[in-house]
């Protein structure tokens, strides 16, 4: 029977796929380890405070990036090219989801705007982030190899969600309440597309490592298509909604190490 376990697990247990899967784990988690590097440098005077908490964000995406990396290492394994249609990160900046490169790659700085639209992309994204590593943790908690990272990661996550929900309200209750309202629908939007194309990309990837054949193929595809149908009626909803978390500051403390994954 078809399940997330199941389909987990024959990707975990095969050196090949493993492989795949985490060398596009890392490269997204490196990828936005520096996009937070970026702005906690160019973040406007106005809001330094949240220089420390940008920067801790970034630390813990460089974080997850090295974990992948060990759980290859771990196992005898080198990183495989990212093919670029598994790109999530670079396909959401190219579709002009979050701040551009361009700009973050110079040295003015960022306007309040320009934080606002950073935390609404991270809204966006670290809701796909943490359901997906809620996934894996239900799933993988107790794993002998790869359990830890998942809790690790998941608690991340996490806590990168609750950041952005608290950051948001504090913006809006400045009266920034409309423009984060319209960037998180234009995200929300433009992200489950992207995370459609992705799985499907990904999937078609896995599927020809793994030799599955055309029927298991076509079944993952109608579930990849039937779950972004849903996300485009209703679903898209849940991530632009904002309330405050349980845990406040939560990326107040130091980010804490990646050792002996």
């Amino acid at each position: 029977m078809l399940s997330v376990r199941s389909l987990f697990q024959e990707i975990l247990d095969n050196d090949e796929s493993f492989r795949l899967f985490c060398s596009i784990a890392a490269s997204g988690e490196s990828q936005g380890g520096w996009e937070n590097g970026r702005i906690a440098a160019l973040v406007p005077h106005s809001q330094r405070d949240l220089a420390p908490k940008i920067t801790r964000h970034g630390a813990d995406e460089d974080k997850h990036g090295r974990i992948f990396h060990a759980l290859m290492k771990k196992r005898g394994l080198e990183p495989v090219e990212v093919p670029p249609d598994t790109d999530y990160t670079m396909l959401l900046e190219r579709h002009g989801i979050g701040l551009a490169h361009e700009k973050l790659k110079g040295d003015q700085p960022l306007t309040v705007q320009d934080v606002v639209t950073y935390l609404a992309h991270s809204r966006v994204t670290e809701q796909r982030a943490s359901e997906q590593m809620e996934l894996l943790r239900r799933h993988f908690a107790d794993h002998p190899d790869i359990g830890r990272a998942v809790r690790m990661i998941s608690q991340d996550e996490d806590n990168h969600l609750a950041y952005c929900h608290e950051e948001l309200l504090r913006f809006a209750y400045t009266g920034h309440g409309r423009a984060i309202q319209r960037t998180l629908r234009e995200c929300a939007l433009a992200e489950i597309r992207i995370y459609r194309d992705v799985s499907l990309a990904v999937m078609a990837h896995m599927g020809h490592v793994l030799g599955w054949p055309k029927a298991r193929a076509v079944a993952l595809a109608a579930g990849i298509h039937a779950a972004y149908a849903y996300e485009r009626a209703v679903g898209w909803r849940r991530m632009v909604s904002l309330r405050m978390p349980e845990r406040r500051d939560a990326l107040g403390e130091p980010a804490t190490t990646a050792e002996h994954m």
